[in-house]
């Protein structure tokens, strides 16, 4: 048979499988869509069919296929399976999409998120150099279907573990499902299966032992690593590609020049990116598409989502940053601080037990201890923007919306409700009051506060506040004349009210006075007919 030309191989579509059920994940979503360090699986899948520069992308979906496509839309065409009838029924599904297609197809699956670019490319070269019309991957280890080779130590065929027999079952050497196969050789070795195994379903497989009987030439590419074709079916699985993918991007880091002081206790996503010469203390969590600079120092125990972190950030320990978060360059950020969509400018600083949610915070502003930006007030949040060198102090809240201005200056324990200009000081607290000697009182320890003389008043009882003298002030002419008006005022109101009072008793004098007339008249007509004679 003829083979491919080299022009041809240089050309790939690369057609990946997602229409698994993935019954025994035991969810309501499609498979393929369970995240693996922040991506979902199939995602991994896309990526490297991107990396290879794939003329054409394939995917083959079923089960929750809107998610699927919401997922790759844009970038891939999607065909649908709506019966599962094996792997070779799937790649079926495509012939329609890829009959014009004149090069090598590249099968993959979306539940084999572990397989690394540079096996694939060394697929393309084997395939390349040899001549050869398929190239198929193989691996040891616990995989289904045993590659069975001739005397001369060629690929015979692949056998399913449920049709082989007990010397085929104690083959190593296994097939991984993925191959690199002609576009000629494919079409026609699927139109040349059957669904004839105790499954009832086409198997891809087959297409090698078409291929081989036929005289195209097949190999094999051994693969050392062998958990690069772990496929994922149950949540086990799902954790422990989750553990290697882990280490792959933990390994990747300090390669690039990142410290991580203890790497199996460090958890980042796989979209992270991480500057040269940073530091990532353990038990920390860095997920979604955070970046952070260099000489960056997070401390332990610290929760970073979706971020950013510019260089010379000092972030924890104990503290945590909430999506949409930019901390700019030298931001120090201490233990047990939260933040949520804030900015925070060039050199500011939260040491300690701080909270600040929704605010535009600019460069080196200080929050005290304790101090809260209270965003929410029950049915929407708002923002506070807070200026250059502003001073926040200890235990104040700031009750958004509000804007501090430059260098203003948040006296300790006030709630700021209003906004506070440049250069001013802002107190908004009560006055404190201490009633000597109530503790013991209240305890017992003393006796109670002896009676007033007469004429003195009553005594407050323990734990009365008693009332505090107003202190004489000063009062200017403007205070005096307002006063003045008040007092106009409260002085026509009450007389009014006191004459509309006079005027309804003067009416309900004249209406009883005519009450009382009525009454005389007619008991004078009735006395009157009494005496009347009869006749």
């Amino acid at each position: 048979m003829g083979h491919s030309t080299t022009e041809a191989w240089r050309r790939m579509a690369a057609l990946v499988l997602a229409a698994g059920q993935g019954t025994r994940m035991k969810s309501g979503r499609a498979k393929v869509l369970h995240e693996i360090c922040g991506r979902p699986m199939l995602a991994y899948t896309q990526r490297l069919a991107e990396s290879l520069q794939a003329q054409r992308l394939i995917i083959v979906v079923g089960r929750g296929s809107q998610e699927v496509e919401r997922l790759c839309q844009g970038s891939a065409t999607f065909v649908l399976q709506e019966e599962q009838k094996g792997t070779g029924h799937a790649v079926m599904m495509a012939e329609n999409e890829l009959r014009d297609f004149d090069g090598d197809v590249l099968i993959l699956y979306g539940d084999t998120p572990l397989l690394r670019l540079e096996t694939l490319q060394r697929m393309r070269a084997l395939k390349s150099t040899s001549g050869a019309d398929l190239v198929m991957l193989t691996a040891s280890g616990d995989i289904p279907g045993r590659v069975v080779r001739d005397s001369g130590g060629s690929v015979e065929r692949i056998v399913e573990a449920q049709d082989a027999s007990d010397d085929e079952l104690a083959i190593e050497e296994r097939n991984t499902g993925v191959y690199l196969v002609s576009s000629e050789l494919l079409w026609a070795g699927l139109a040349a299966i059957d669904s004839d195994n105790r499954q009832g379903e086409f198997y891809v497989t087959d297409v090698v032992g078409y291929a081989v009987r036929e005289g195209y030439r097949v190999e094999a590419l051994w693969l050392q690593d062998a958990e690069e074709c772990l496929g994922i079916n149950t949540r086990r699985e799902l954790a422990i590609a989750g553990r290697i993918m882990q280490r792959r991007i933990n390994e990747n880091h300090m390669e690039q020049g990142v410290t991580l002081i203890d790497p199996e206790s460090t958890y980042i996503d796989a979209e992270v990116e991480i500057g040269c010469d940073s530091v990532i203390e353990p038990g920390c969590c860095i997920t979604g598409k955070t970046v952070i600079g260099a000489d960056v120092h997070v401390k332990a125990n610290c929760y970073i989502e979706e971020s950013r972190l510019d260089d010379g950030v000092v972030f924890g320990p104990f503290s945590h940053l909430r999506p949409n978060c930019h901390l700019m360059a030298g931001v120090k950020i201490g233990n047990f601080v939260e933040l949520k969509n804030s900015t925070m400018g060039p050199g500011s600083k939260s040491a300690h037990l701080t909270y600040i949610g929704d605010a535009s915070v600019g460069a080196e502003v200080n929050f005290g201890c304790g101090s809260v930006v209270v965003n929410y007030d029950g049915y929407q949040k708002h923002r506070a923007i807070v200026g250059d060198r502003a001073f926040i102090g200890c235990n104040v809240n700031l009750i958004s919306p509000v804007e501090i201005q430059p260098h203003a200056f948040l006296a300790a324990g006030s709630t700021i409700t209003h906004d506070v200009p440049e250069d001013a000081l802002a107190i908004a607290r009560a006055r404190q009051r201490n009633l000597e000697g109530w503790v013991a009182r209240k305890e017992g320890r003393a006796p109670p506060r002896p009676a007033k003389a007469e004429g003195e008043g009553p005594s407050p009882r323990d734990g009365d506040v008693p009332s505090r003298p107003k202190p004489a002030r000063k009062r200017s002419s403007k205070n005096v004349a307002a006063g003045k008006s008040a007092k106009a005022k409260i002085g026509r109101k009450r007389a009014a009210k006191k004459a509309a009072k006079k005027a309804a008793k003067k009416v309900a004098k004249k209406a009883a006075r005519r009450a009382a007339k009525k009454s005389a008249r007619t008991g004078k007509k009735k006395s009157a007919r009494r005496r009347a004679p009869q006749r």
